[in-house]
Parts: structure tokens; sequence; C-alpha cells
């Protein structure tokens, strides 16, 4: 059962991936081209209707997928590459790097996350790299918060100590010794961060702080067509359940890796 939730899951989340890749080929208009009447339905105005301007939805979407899972992956590789070096460096010096990195981390997620990305964005001014490193330095701290823990039993190991003794540099304890064995709660934790910033994206796009018009993620287009429900489209739980779908995927992924990864630790 738990094989095929995996199946699907990955099958889906392939399906999604592949989408947004081939949006120039599959979309059938240019995502900011009025070919239809506004808020025209399905069948009239194209396989899934048309927005408030009389942009295709179908285009829309498949453009909005590259948008979402772009950033979304950008964002989850920085916040995982900063988050987890500061936590393998906290972990292997100790003392006062420790210390200051735990406290600058704790600074930064006593602020709503939110409210923060909220606030950069209003004083830096709303752009693609502002929005990316604003959430890469916020999943960063998440990244560190999990890491920290596994990274300190790590260096706390026999095999590490005799690395010590061995006199081997930094780069050696990171790269031949903790990051391997920390590897299966550093991929699952990827996993959960892409879905997290798929959920963060949307968000901040559904507020209009995103990625701004006329190009738009799956959340800005929610956004754009949230009017049409009262007229009787349907349009907005397109996009919507785009989201759904891929958080649901990623999930599914990651929750089969972790069950993997725990049977093999109990029988070793």
């Amino acid at each position: 059962m738990r094989n095929a939730g995996f199946i699907l899951s990955i099958a889906g989340f392939a399906v999604l991936v592949a989408a947004a890749l081939l949006a120039p080929i599959l979309a059938p208009h240019l995502p900011s081209e009025p070919v239809y009447q506004p808020y025209a339905p399905p069948g009239i105005g194209g396989l899934l209707g048309a927005d408030s301007l009389g942009r295709d939805m179908l285009s829309r979407i498949l453009y909005g997928l590259r948008y979402t899972l772009g950033i979304a992956l950008l964002v989850s590789v920085l916040a995982a590459g900063a988050g987890v070096t500061l936590a393998f460096l906290a972990a292997f010096r100790r003392g006062w790097t420790d210390l200051l990195i735990g406290r600058l981390i704790d600074a930064v997620m006593s602020v709503p996350q939110i409210i923060f990305a909220l606030v950069v964005l209003a004083v830096a001014g709303v752009s693609l790299t502002t929005l990316v490193l604003t959430m890469a330095v916020l999943e960063a701290t998440l990244f560190y918060r999990v890491v920290r823990p596994v990274a300190g039993d790590i260096v706390a190991m026999d095999y590490v100590e005799v690395a010590r003794l061995r006199g081997e540099g930094l780069g050696w304890y990171l790269f031949r010794e903790i990051l391997p064995n920390a590897a299966p709660t550093l991929i699952a934790e990827f996993g959960i961060r892409i879905a997290y910033a798929v959920l963060f994206i949307s968000g901040l796009s559904f507020l209009g702080v995103g990625v701004q018009p006329p190009a738009a993620d799956l959340g800005g287009l929610v956004r754009e067509n949230a009017l049409a429900i009262s007229v009787g489209q349907l349009s907005p739980l397109a996009p919507a359940v785009c989201i759904a779908l891929i958080t649901l995927s990623v999930n599914g992924i990651v929750d089969w890796f972790i069950h993997k990864y725990s049977i093999r630790a109990e029988l070793g």
C-alpha cells in the first residue's frame, strides 16, 4: 500500500515537472495573450476556460507551474546549502561559534515568517531576486534547526574523533564524515522544504507580493481569478488543485523515504 502511494506520488510529481518544463510546447497560447472573452467557460474558452482578461487558463497554469516549481527548488537548494553548512560548522567548532550562529538563527525565527517576508519585501522592493533570497534565509533557519542536533550527534561519534586525531581538516569532516551520515535526514528535510516553499510562494503571491504581473505563479493565478467564483466559474480551483497535488506528491515521496530508512535503521 505504501509502495503504491509512492508510485502515485512520484508519477504525479513527474507529470507536474514535465508539464512545467514543456510549457512552451504544451501551452496552446502565450500566457499573456488575450484570446477569449473574459471568464469564458471551458469549451468556449479553451480546455480550462479563460481568466478575467480573456487569457487561456491552461496556458497560464502551465507557465505558472514553472515559476512555482522553479522558485521552490531554487529556494530549497540555497536554504539547504546555507542551513546545512551553518549547522555543521556550529557542531564542529562549538563554543562561541555555535552560540553565535544559534542566537542569530533564533533572532530570525522569533519573527513570524510571513511578517518577516512582508517587511523585507516592502523595504527592499518586490523582485524575483529579493523574493528568492528572503525565502531562502527563512528556510535556512528551519534546515539549521533540524540538522544541528543530527550533526552534533555525528561529531560525537568515535570515527569522527579518530579523524580529528589524524589531523584531518574541516573539509574532511564535513564531506567525508558528517555529510554522508546525515544524508537520509537531509534528503527527507529537503523534500519537506520544497513542499513548504511551494505553499509559501503561493501564499505570498496570493497576497500580491510574490511573482508580479504579467507573470504569475499558481498562487498568483488563484488571486487573479478569485472573483470568477462569484460569476459561477471555477477557474481559480485549477491552480489551487495544482498546488495541492505538488504538496501531496512531495509529501508522499518523503514519507516513503522516511519509512524505508526507518526500517533499515531498525534492521541495522
